[in-house]
């Protein structure tokens, strides 16, 4: 791990912004880890908020619910930030933001709450990893083994976004009631929650809050990729993962702020996922901003709650500047799984050329996972994928950091998603 620039200082201290409502909505089906759900209405109904409009009958996927009442008006390929283009519900917003079977639960009638109910409840709310992954959040809090150890991870180590600071700060008692409900699901393990050093604000606020229970605050040195779930469980317990396995192997589960907050959300209000707070920046914006986005806003809607450019982007980030996705319209929606959205200008970006490896080994160095880039680059640009599995690839959690400190300035991170992509696909 790395310390990197930070670039947090446009929005780590903006408060929670709730962005207008958009005229239209382009809810995607594609929103988790797993199968696209099918569509559960059609052209004409008209929904609420809330609303179910993508599920499945089986399989491994997390249910989709609409952002806003109106009419559904078409369901069709749209642009998705991850997969270029995918199937969508696209709704025209009637303005009434209408709800469906949005109700307050007491503590005491959660606490009277079995753990199968909650599971349900996480479940039928459409309840997703939020810290990028996606990773539907019921599969998760279903482990295989004992789990000893519960991880809330409040790193947020990507450069840029502020999205889990500004939670932590403005909603840390609904995020500590999202974990009591994730530590009864889980048998009641010892709570880790780890924050960088980096957000004194939110330490201090999460302090208060834990100082007279069980929970335990880990402040971590602020670096690049903490908030991985393996490094962050090395950071935090000193456990490493076992190549090809998961947290839950050796006894651990970890869930990012939001998702707890989500759960919260799920449990307490009734209220699915539908929206999410994201963080907008980057040096083109004249007002960057973090917004709590419904679901299906696109990148052209929301620019409406940051003013103007400032200068023409030249590169549209989705996530991290790190591990995010370029853009190629202002037409994509946000999804479940959408953090940030940067703006960069020309001259912050830089070429990447196809240059020779040149074996220094600088790669190897900094990768998280310890695997080595600089081989497995090479198989993959011979279309020798098995060997590049022999290496390890599937491994990767791309990161990004074998990219960014090879001098001959190769798209590294790059050629392993490719490699990755044909050896599942297979």
């Amino acid at each position: 791990m790395i310390k990197l620039r930070e670039n947090k200082e446009s929005t780590h201290h903006k408060p929670i912004k709730v962005a207008n409502l958009p005229s239209k909505v382009y809810i995607s089906l594609s929103q988790h880890f797993g199968a696209a759900c099918e569509p559960k209405v059609s052209v004409g109904d008209e929904v609420k908020t809330g609303q179910l409009i993508g599920s499945l009958d089986k399989g491994l996927f997390s249910p989709v619910h609409s952002s806003v009442s109106g009419k559904v008006i078409a369901i069709q390929d749209c642009p998705h930030p991850s997969l270029g283009k995918a199937k969508a519900v696209v709704i025209e917003n009637d303005n009434t933001d209408s709800k469906i079977n949005e109700s307050l639960k007491t503590e005491q009638e959660v606490n009277n709450l079995s753990v199968e109910q909650l599971r349900k409840i996480i479940f039928d709310a459409g309840v997703v990893g939020l810290g990028g992954a996606a990773f539907p959040a019921h599969v998760k809090l279903t482990p295989p083994k004992k789990i000893d150890s519960f991880i809330l991870n409040g790193a947020e180590c990507e450069p840029y976004l502020t999205n889990d600071f500004v939670l932590m700060k403005q909603k840390a008692g609904g995020i500590l009631e999202g974990a009591k409900i994730v530590l009864k699901i889980l048998g009641d393990p010892q709570c880790y929650i780890a924050i960088e050093d980096n957000k004194p604000e939110a330490i201090k606020i999460m302090w208060e809050l834990i100082k007279d229970t069980n929970f335990k605050l880990k402040v971590l040195k602020s670096s690049y990729p903490q908030g991985g779930e393996k490094q962050l469980t090395k950071s935090v317990l000193n456990r490493e993962v076992p190549s090809g396995g998961l947290p839950f192997d050796i006894g651990v589960v970890v869930h990012n702020v939001g998702t707890v907050f989500a759960i919260y959300e799920a449990v307490y209000k009734s209220k699915p996922l539908y929206e999410k707070v994201v963080t907008l920046t980057g040096s083109c914006l004249a007002n960057p901003q973090n917004l709590l986005v419904r679901i299906g806003t696109t990148v052209r809607d929301l620019l409406d709650n940051c003013g103007s450019f400032k200068n023409e982007p030249a590169k549209i980030v989705f996530g991290g500047p790190m591990m995010g996705t370029a853009q190629f319209t202002l037409d994509v929606p946000v999804i479940k799984s959408t953090t940030g959205i940067i703006f960069f200008s020309k001259n912050e970006l830089t070429n990447r050329e196809d240059r020779v490896c040149c074996r220094c080994g600088r790669c190897v160095d900094v990768c998280p996972v310890k695997i080595m880039p600089a081989f497995i680059t090479m198989a993959t640009e011979r279309d020798k994928f098995e060997v590049a599995k022999s290496y390890d690839v599937m491994d990767c959690i791309e990161c990004g950091l074998c990219s960014y400190v090879c001098p001959a300035r190769r798209d590294l991170v790059g050629l392993i998603k490719y490699a990755k992509s044909r050896i599942k696909n297979k």
